[in-house]
């Protein structure tokens, strides 16, 4: 298993940037206390999305943040970008373990318990539970909210006692410190960041609710 810091996971979309450089908005959260960055695109063709994800790789050169990729290998591999997240329909994670290597970072989403007691967590670096909480970002047809959250994580949990597990969809500032007391290691967002007028303002705002409640 890789390590990696999942505590404050940026999701950049062209759908929910306000028409900004994706670059741009990575890198910014990743200078301001973003720990990793996802580029998701629903809407593009795969030359654009290259295109966009070498950008993103770029701007991300100078900081340490990695650079995943969601549900595509072949953009992951065309970018070279440091691993990929992997819905439930998607390439199987052991298949895209084969394609990337032992040093990409593999990440997976888990909806419900049976998709927990199933996850190949052998193969996995990380896993994110929801969608929690209503989001506007995606379509989830029921949020399980905390407690469905910590049904599911401990699940996982037992099966891998070192695996990190996080939130999506809806976290923002009046529920991030309860899904952290819970025993959250890290939340995904989208809208609350990157729907923010300062981006930098926001990311920071949200590390420091992070960091004070992990105290």
């Amino acid at each position: 298993m890789n390590q990696v810091d999942i505590s404050l996971y940026g999701i950049v979309d062209p759908n929910r940037s306000r028409g900004r450089p994706l670059a741009e908005l990575a890198k910014t959260s990743a200078e301001n206390g973003a720990t990793l960055i996802q580029y998701r695109d629903k809407q593009n063709d795969i030359r654009t999305m290259v295109e966009n994800a070498k950008d993103i790789k770029q701007a991300l050169q100078e900081t340490s943040v990695p650079f995943i990729i969601n549900d595509r290998v072949d953009l992951a591999l065309a970018c070279d970008a440091d691993g990929i997240h992997l819905g439930q329909e998607d390439i199987k994670t052991e298949d895209a373990r084969k394609l990337l290597g032992p040093n990409a970072i593999i990440g997976l989403s888990i909806k419900t318990q049976e998709q927990a007691e199933n996850a190949p967590v052998e193969f996995l670096d990380y896993a994110f539970v929801g969608g929690v909480f209503d989001t506007q970002s995606k379509r989830n047809p029921t949020s399980i909210g905390i407690h469905g959250w910590i049904e599911i994580a401990n699940i996982l949990k037992n099966r891998s006692f070192n695996l990190p597990v996080g939130a999506i969809a809806g976290v923002d500032e009046s529920n991030i410190g309860s899904l952290f007391e819970a025993g959250c290691d890290g939340v995904a967002m989208i809208s609350a960041l990157y729907m923010e007028d300062d981006i930098a303002a926001a990311t920071k705002a949200f590390r420091e609710l992070i960091d004070e409640v992990r105290k």
